[in-house]
């Protein structure tokens, strides 16, 4: 990926460390002013990298930085 795409994936990491609470993708387009579409495609990768955990709750799903989760769980 080119440097713009990591950039993307790393204010999204930045972003969800600072909500540790979690963020849906609409939440996180919003902070972002990105679409919807783009945060989902960056989300499935950094999924893929193991950097980031997603948690369904009732109708929402909730993204959360992996070792957040973990500490969240315990």
């Amino acid at each position: 990926m080119n440097n713009s795409s990591e950039e993307i994936k790393q204010r999204i990491l930045q972003t969800l460390e600072k909500h540790k609470e979690g963020l849906t993708i609409s939440e996180l387009a919003r902070l972002h002013d990105t679409h919807r579409q783009t945060i989902t495609k960056y989300i499935l990768v950094l999924e893929a990298l193991d950097e980031i955990h997603r948690r369904r709750v009732g109708a929402v799903t909730l993204h959360y930085i992996k070792k957040d989760w973990e500490r969240l769980r315990r």
